[in-house]
C-alpha cells in the first residue's frame, strides 16, 4: 500500500510553474554573471569580490540550476540551490535588502515546487489535512 499523499494536476503544475520560476531567475542570473559586463564586474568590485568572481559563481549558479531540473536529482538540487541562496540572503543583509527578498522567495518557491511536483518529498513530509 502506498501512503505517498497523491495532489491534483493543478497542485503539480503549480509546482512546475514555481520550479520554473526559479530555474528562470538562476539561469538569468548566471547568464548575467557569465557576460561579465562592466555593470556585473562593477557590483562584484562593490561588494569586495574579485574580478573572476562573476564567472565562478555564474558558473555553480548554472550548474544547481542543472541539478535541480533534472528530475532524479532535482532533491540534490534543491539542497544546492537552497545553499546558494543563502549565500545570497547574506549578501542581501548586507548590501541589497531587495536581493535579500529576491533570494528568501526563490529558496521557499524552490522547496513548495519540489513538494507540489515530486511524491518522494510529500512522503518525507507529510502535511496534515
Amino acid at each position: 500500500m502506498n501512503d505517498t499523499p497523491t495532489l491534483g494536476k493543478a497542485a503539480r503544475v503549480t509546482g512546475h510553474l514555481m520550479s520554473g520560476f526559479v530555474l528562470l531567475a538562476l539561469v538569468a542570473s548566471a547568464i548575467m554573471k557569465l557576460m561579465n559586463t562592466q555593470q556585473v564586474a562593477d557590483g562584484f568590485a562593490q561588494q569586495g569580490w574579485a574580478p573572476w568572481a562573476a564567472t565562478t559563481i555564474g558558473t555553480i549558479e548554472l550548474a544547481c540550476a542543472v541539478v535541480y531540473a533534472i528530475p532524479r536529482t532535482s532533491v540534490l538540487g534543491a539542497i544546492l540551490v537552497v545553499g546558494y541562496f543563502g549565500g545570497a540572503v547574506s549578501l542581501g543583509l548586507r548590501f541589497d535588502p531587495a536581493g535579500l527578498v529576491v533570494a528568501l522567495i526563490c529558496g521557499v518557491l524552490a522547496w513548495g515546487g519540489l513538494y507540489l511536483r515530486d511524491p518522494r518529498i510529500r512522503a518525507l513530509i507529510p502535511l496534515k489535512r
